[in-house]
């Protein structure tokens, strides 16, 4: 199944008649999904459809939504002719002649022009015929949306993979480094012991003792363990692939814990530098998890 990136774009332009409608999508990582749709007034009761439909194809980012539409017909408007209005002007008219005795000089032209004789009002919007195109367009976005998404989640999947298979090979340095750091330390507090005593005999119950607890100080087996579990469950993740970002962002924790760890025990100049190499890594590996849905 394929990984997908939180950030994409997408653009959708559709015709039919004389309607146009033109959708870009363009999205960045969020936590949750956010949508964000500016289009014309008219459209704005296709808000609640419109984010349904976004939810096929998304399911988290912060997305904005840009919506053109463009109606060329000779039928946004109509005229609308008010005779109960004329009927009124005429009645007032007629009765100021009689009263002040003017000449009644009522022209269609004249009247036509008084308010309310005439008004432009829209006409009726066709929601399931703009609902069609508007959709067709959406749909298109989204599908080049999605896509451009897969491609860079699957860019990310490789690097990702590429960086677990390095952290691998560091967890299986310090796995070998870890018994020769013993064998040392035992090897330096011999001679230090044969150097301070000479040739007195030497307590070998005690420097076991001291090997021991030093061992115990310095052991990183469990987090060893841990940490190579975590990548192992990691790759897995990837290659399944889906809605994987917010395991993939728990697991990079549990990895830094870890990682913490083994590096505040490390008693040892090779393995703290491996140590410090595993946190960039997990460090990185962090950066570019926050961009998968």
């Amino acid at each position: 199944m394929n990984i997908m990136s939180m950030t994409g774009f997408g653009r959708g332009e559709v015709t039919e008649g004389s309607r146009k409608v033109t959708v870009e999508l363009k999205s960045v990582n969020h936590r949750y999904l956010d949508v964000s749709i500016k289009m014309p007034k008219k459209l704005n009761f296709f808000d609640a459809t419109i984010r349904n439909l976004l939810k096929e194809y998304i399911q988290r980012g912060k997305v904005d939504i840009f919506i053109t539409f463009e109606d060329n017909s000779e039928n946004n408007v109509a005229v609308k002719y008010h005779p109960e209005v004329v009927k009124e002007y005429l009645q007032y008219l007629n009765s100021m002649s009689d009263e002040f005795g003017l000449d009644n000089d009522i022209r269609v032209s004249t009247i036509a022009r008084f308010p309310e004789v005439f008004t432009l009002d829209d006409v009726e919007i066709d929601e399931e015929g703009i609902w069609k195109i508007l959709e067709k367009a959406i749909r298109e976005a989204c599908e080049g949306f999605v896509s451009t998404r897969i491609r860079e989640g699957e860019n990310l999947r490789a690097d990702l993979i590429g960086k677990l298979d390095s952290m691998l090979s560091v967890v299986d340095f310090i796995s070998e480094r870890s018994p020769a750091i013993i064998e040392e330390y035992k090897a330096t507090l011999m001679g230090k012991i044969a150097e301070l005593l000479g040739d007195s005999k030497v307590d070998e119950n005690r420097i076991a003792t001291e090997v021991t607890i030093f061992a115990d100080k310095v052991c990183v087996d469990e987090e060893m363990v841990r940490l190579r579990s975590h990548i192992e469950t990691m790759k897995t993740t990837l290659m399944e692939g889906g809605g994987i970002g917010r395991k993939l962002d728990f697991l990079a924790q549990e990895m830094n814990r870890e990682a913490n760890t083994i590096l505040s025990k490390a008693n040892d100049l090779e393995v703290s530098n491996k140590g410090i190499e595993l946190k960039t890594e997990i460090e990185k590996i962090r950066e570019q998890i926050q961009n998968i849905e």
